[in-house]
């Protein structure tokens, strides 16, 4: 049996022991592996940020939908009225904002021909003018403040109101001033102002009346026309 040299078994145990060399194959697949990691980790973040930014525009449209809803609401309320009376027009703006709730009564007294054919029963010069139930509660007496208690807007001359508290069908009148009645605050609830017509009302104010302040001609509201801008 030949005998291996001493030389020869060191150059082999060097061999052994150096470090083994890495294949490319091994290198690619690795790499490979690193890429698709990556790759899911910015796909998985890439979809959260899309949802979170979706949920959010969503939200936003959908509250924007609502306010656009609520403005487009308010919008649809007529601004204005227009009483033809036996003696001419009267325009009327309406305060929606002041007052809302009186503002929509008397809005569907109005679509259900309400004050068509009402009579002004009550006429009190450099006062007011009354229009409504002729039954009802005189000028010049102390109104009942009932239900709800409005926030009154300075009744200066042309203001147009009702008197507080909830109304019956036939209890909604309507009182137009010819001057300025601050005594009345508490008990007339301003919905509205005359921004054209002042000379129709002036001449309803200057009609005969009896001792009871009623006209001795009937004078009276034709019928009332609801419009959107003056």
């Amino acid at each position: 049996m030949a005998r291996i040299k001493p030389q020869t078994l060191l150059q082999q145990s060097k061999r052994k022991k150096g470090p083994a060399r890495i294949s490319a194959t091994t290198v690619i697949f690795y790499g490979l592996i690193l890429v698709l990691i990556v790759f899911f980790v910015f796909a998985t973040y890439r979809h959260w940020s899309n949802r979170s930014r979706f949920r959010s525009e969503n939200h936003l449209s959908v509250s924007e939908g609502e306010n656009n809803f609520a403005d487009s609401k308010k919008s649809d309320v007529p601004g204005y009225a227009v009483l033809n009376t036996s003696k001419g027009s009267i325009v009327i703006e309406l305060y929606k904002e002041s007052a809302p709730e009186v503002v929509d009564e008397f809005i569907d007294l109005c679509q259900k021909k309400h004050f068509k054919g009402m009579l002004f029963h009550r006429v009190i010069k450099h006062y007011v003018i009354q229009a409504g139930d002729n039954q009802g509660t005189d000028a010049t007496e102390d109104w009942n403040l009932r239900g709800k208690h409005y926030k009154s807007v300075k009744h200066e001359a042309f203001m147009l109101g009702t008197s507080k508290g909830k109304h019956s069908n036939k209890g909604f009148d309507l009182f137009i001033t010819t001057a300025p009645i601050p005594d009345l605050n508490e008990k007339l609830a301003v919905f509205g102002r005359v921004i054209k017509g002042e000379d129709v009302v002036q001449e309803i104010e200057e009609v005969d009346t009896d001792e009871h302040y009623q006209p001795k001609i009937s004078i009276g509201i034709l019928d009332v026309t609801l419009r959107q801008k003056a």
